[in-house]
Order: structure tokens, then sequence, then C-alpha cells
């Protein structure tokens, strides 16, 4: 089948299973073809090619919700909507979002990019139905990683309380991003392997249905059914919450999954339909993928899988984050890492495997990830937490009430910060300083290049006290000689890395090499431009600030982040309080969201490129001369 000529789902409910096993082919030959040009999270979708046709057959979208948690394993939904022509665009600027969204289409119900959401949206869906009157299923769809999130666990104590209606789709496939962990996985596993119970408690079901006064008996029988539970399986955890548990069915199975569906449809009350499934299948470099690399990535060779690797002078900046913290590490025990389900996007791989000891995969827990460091250093630890810009938002209470406040010794190394790209709104690390800025111990800096970045993680660990992040971009470093010996950065500290006399550019990380750029392109038409290294977000180096308030120049600051909150608004309060003469142009994010797309098209798009900054400058020493 052409997918491209889909328009909407409807089609489904006729085909034979020998048809839809055709189209899962097709659908499987068109997403491989098109992510190797376009990247993306080909694994993900690759495993629920199935369990997507089949929710569609027996569901009717959108007038049922299906709530895709995470949204990264959405292709399918979008090819079954009507949007597979598009896919030529996906992740690209201006094309279709890797995720859910609201504004593409109806059957996009629920937008997410970070996991263990699904749960409490569905439970808010389904209260919002019985409250109108109204009669449509709620499907929430789950991975068994994000179950490890502490929302998804509030969100199924309370589903099970008020026993509310709804499907519960338990994605099992034994990954998340990275391998799972802990002991919600090693439960699974146990439900995964164990057909006895289901097939015992059937047994016991049709024996009673045959005796006289069978109704009366099956009611009796419920205590020795519960025995029977914790025989054959170590604790029915969802029967326990009182959600009625449903597997586990082959995922890749259309007459499995059909009954299964059907089944949860007739049950007045939760349902959780517990669905295996195999990240990657049909393409033999993601289906044997076993650390995660096939999750969510670029552009690769569609007849050998290689990923193809852009031309990059550097390492990695996460590769080197944590090979620097290992080097340290490897020295000083205190040194542990700790990460919410990344070691492999944070590249913590290697020091996983070498000092197994001192490492702490905490599973998709951000949360828990950040107290837990916040527990090691109040023994004397040296934690060192590394950590998506996107994913530290869900620990913000954490990093205040239990890191920031007790004013402990953590390190943070915050990966993605700045524009990601192709993920988009839900990702774009943008949020940090706005909501770091304010805990008064925090502090916070982005180091220009690797060198520097070598000597501010020495200095975070063993010179600084309290909490310390360093935030690092998406992408590669620019491959500098890193300095055979560590030297001491004071806290606070700015660098003066060209000094002019007409206007001061104050930018750090990223930004750095843009304004460098337009120095030297002013420098030939006469204008001299101070630029100034703030690798210190928080504490700014405030006897520069007060140099600059006497020198009566004015200011650009330039920043890969939000205005609101950010590192230009508190040089503006400075020199507000300082009661300073000072004029400051800050460059920046506004109040919006920044959607996917190439990164230096985005940045053009916001205001943060050479043209921008040259006329500010121009426009600004004009107005100094006047003045």
């Amino acid at each position: 089948m052409d997918v491209t000529k889909i328009k909407d789902p409807s089609f489904l409910k006729d085909l034979s299973y020998e048809s839809l096993e055709s189209l899962s082919q097709d659908i499987r030959t068109f997403l491989i073809e098109k992510c190797s040009v376009t990247g993306g999270h080909i694994g993900a979708n690759l495993g629920v090619v199935e369990l997507t046709i089949a929710l569609h057959k027996v569901f009717n979208s959108p007038q049922d919700k299906l709530i895709f948690d995470v949204g990264h394993q959405a292709y399918i939904h979008k090819i079954l909507t009507g949007r597979a022509n598009q896919f030529d665009t996906l992740r690209q600027y201006k094309g279709l979002s890797g995720f859910p969204k609201l504004s593409e289409s109806e059957h996009d119900v629920w937008e997410a990019g970070h996991s263990s959401t699904s749960l409490s949206a569905a439970m808010g869906m389904a209260k919002a139905r019985d409250i109108q009157g109204a009669s449509y299923d709620v499907i929430p769809i789950i991975g068994d990683g994000a179950l490890t999130g502490g929302m998804a666990l509030e969100a199924l104590n309370h589903i099970g309380h008020d026993k509310t209606n709804m499907t519960i789709i338990l994605n099992d496939n034994e990954m998340s991003i990275a391998p799972n962990v802990g002991a919600m996985h090693n439960m699974f596993g146990r439900l995964r392997t164990n057909s006895n119970y289901n097939r015992a408690k059937s047994d016991i079901d049709a024996l009673l249905s045959k005796l006289p006064g069978g109704h009366k008996l099956r009611d009796s029988a419920d205590r020795v059914k519960d025995s029977l539970k914790y025989l054959v399986v170590n604790g029915i955890f969802f029967e326990e919450l009182g959600i009625k548990y449903i597997g586990p069915v082959d995922g890749h199975n259309f007459k499995d999954l059909e009954d299964a569906l059907l089944t949860s449809k007739r049950i007045n009350g939760p349902v959780i339909v517990h669905v295996i499934t195999k990240k990657g299948k049909g393409f033999h470099p993601a289906e044997n993928d076993k650390i995660g690399t096939w999750h969510g990535l670029g552009p690769y060779k569609l007849e050998t899988g290689e990923v193809l690797k852009g031309s990059a002078n550097g390492p990695s900046w996460s590769q080197f984050f944590s090979d620097t913290v290992q080097r340290f590490a490897e020295q000083d025990k205190s040194i542990a890492a700790i990460t919410p389900a990344m070691p492999v996007g944070s590249k913590l791989t290697k020091f996983q495997k070498e000092l197994p000891q001192q490492f702490f995969d905490v599973g998709i827990a951000e949360q828990h990830a950040v107290t837990m460091a916040a527990g090691m250093a109040v023994n004397g630890m040296k934690p060192y937490v590394a950590i998506y810009s996107t994913f530290l938002q869900r620990a913000y209470d954490q990093m205040l009430h239990d890191v920031d406040r007790q004013n402990l010794h953590v390190v943070f190394g915050i990966d993605r910060s700045g524009l990601v790209g192709a993920d988009g709104e839900t990702h774009q690390g943008v949020y940090d300083i706005s909501f770091l800025s304010h805990m008064p111990n925090m502090t916070i800096a982005m180091p220009k290049d690797e060198n520097e970045a070598f000597h501010l993680l020495h200095n975070a660990f063993y010179k600084y006290n309290g909490p310390i992040a360093i935030r690092y971009p998406r992408g590669n470093g620019y491959g500098v000689t890193i300095d055979s010996e560590p030297k001491t950065i004071i806290r606070g500290s700015w660098e003066v890395l060209h000094e002019g006399t007409d206007v001061v550019v104050m930018s750090f990380g990223p930004t750095l090499k843009l304004v460098e750029s337009v120095y030297e392109t002013l420098l030939k038409e006469g204008i001299n431009v101070e630029v100034v290294n703030a690798r210190f977000i928080k504490p700014m180096d405030v006897e520069y600030l007060n140099e600059v308030a006497k020198r009566n120049i004015p200011v650009i600051t330039v920043e890969e982040s939000m205005l609101s909150g950010g590192f230009g608004a508190s040089v503006v309060n400075y020199f507000s309080d300082l009661n300073a003469d000072v004029t400051v142009k800050r460059i920046g994010i506004d109040d919006e969201y920044i959607e996917h797309g190439d990164v230096s098209l985005l940045l053009d798009d916001i205001g943060i490129n050479e043209s921008t900054l040259i006329h500010e400058i121009k426009q600004l020493g004009l107005r100094n001369e006047e003045s």
C-alpha cells in the first residue's frame, strides 16, 4: 500500500489480519526510508507498528482519545491519520513535528516531549468525560520505562482508587532510551515471562461457570484466586491497585492485540493491557541495539544502518564532560555520577562500565536523582548529576528545596543547554538560567571551549562550595588543546577577550563565536567592540560591571536562552540597583516557544545572528556619540 495515500484510520476496520500484516510491512519500509534522511526516533516507532494499527482498528480516533506518553513513538499514528505525505519534512524547519501536536491534527489530543504524563492527562480527560456525560474511550499508551516516573505512579494510585474507566496500554519493550533499570523493570520481567497466571485464572473461571451455583462459587473463590496470583506471580501490582490486568500480549500479533483490546472495552473500570513489543523491530541495526543508540538519531545509510556523522573538530560536549569527570573520579572515590536514564545521551556508558561502584542510572526519575545527590553530598561525597536542561525542569523543587536551600556541594552537568534543533519546543534547553538564577546559593557557568570546561569542572569539584551548574550545548566542541594541569578560576570572574571603547558585548558559551566574528567585521570599519566572556552567569563579575558603569559605555548582552529572568536581565537589574546610567540592549529569546528545525535557521528567526548584532552595535554606538 502507498501509505502516503492514507487519509484517516477508518479504512482499518474491515481489513483482514493478512492485510494488516502487509500494511505493517509497508509502514516499516516507509519509516526506515524516510528516517534515513531526516533522522528521528526510529527504534521506538518500529516497535509499535502493529500496536498502533490495532489501536486505530479497535478504537475510533479522534472521538476516542489516544494519548501517547512522551510522544516520540507516534510516527505510525501520524501516518494512519493522514500525514505520511509530510514525512519528508519530519523534524525539519517549519515541517512535521516529531511529537504529537494539537495544531497538526484533530487526532493529536495531547502534546508531550517528557515522559510519565499520559496517565495524569488520561485521568483528567476521563473525569471530564464522566462529568459531561460523554461516552468515549480514553487510552493512554505508556512505556515500561516511563512508569519509573513518580508522576505516573501518582496517577496509577488515583486511577485505581477511583476505578476510572480507561484502557491503559503498557508498551513493554524492556527499554526507554537506555535499558531500563530498577525494581519496576524486574517486576515487569516476571510478568513478561509468566503465562501460568492468566492461563490458570481462565481455567478456574471456566470450571466454576459450569458448576451449579457457579456465580456464588466464583464470588467465594476470590480469595483462592488471590492466593493463586501470589503463587504464580510475585505480586500482582496493578490488580492490588484496583486496576484489571490483561497480559502479557504479543504486541506484534494482530489477533492477540485485537482480542485483548476488545476485552478491555467490555470491562467497566480501569484496565492495563500489558503488551510485549520489540524496539526497532524489522530493521536489523535498530532491532539489535542493546544500549539505546537507535532511540533517536540523525540520518543514516539505508543499506547498512551506519549513522552519518557531520564534520566536527572536537569531541561531543557530552563526551568531553563525561570523560573529564571520569578522569577525576578515577583518582577520587568520593566523586559519583548520577543520571536519570541518560547514560547513552550524556555519554556515560564508559564511566558506567569502568567505575560501576561510582555510577548510578536511576531511570526516568529526575526528582529522585537530584535529591539522591543531595543525600550523598550531606555524607561527604561529591556527586555529579548529568542531566539534560529540558529534564532538569522536572526537578525544580528538588534543586531549590533539597540542594540549594541546604547549600550542598552537588555539581550539575546541564547537557543540551541552548537550542537543540529537531526535537523542538519540548526539548529546547533555554529555561534553566531563568529558573536557577534566583536560587541564592547557586553558581551557574558556561565555558567558551573545552579547555575552559576542564578548568571549570576541576574548580567545581575542588575549589567552589555549594551547588554548581555547568551548562554545555548539544553538538561538538572546537578541538582546542587542553592544558596539562588545572588552574584556578575565581568564582564569578569574567574574561575580557578584546578591549574596546565603543560598545561592550557580553556573552558566554557558543554565542561567543558569533560575537567574536562580529568583532572582527566591525574592527575593519573602525568600530571598537569590547568582547567579554561572561562565563559565570551567576554570580556575575561585579567588579567589572562597576568599571563599565564608570566608563559610561553602552552594553549588549547575547544569550541563547530566555530573556525573561536570563543573564541580560541580571545585568540590567544590577545597573538599576547601582543607579548607573548604562544603556543595555538584550539579545536572546523573547516570550515564545521555539519550535523544531536547524539551529542556525532558528537563531536567524530569533535574531541571534551577525546582522542583528551588527545593527544593534552601530545603533548603540551612534546614540552614545550623540549623547
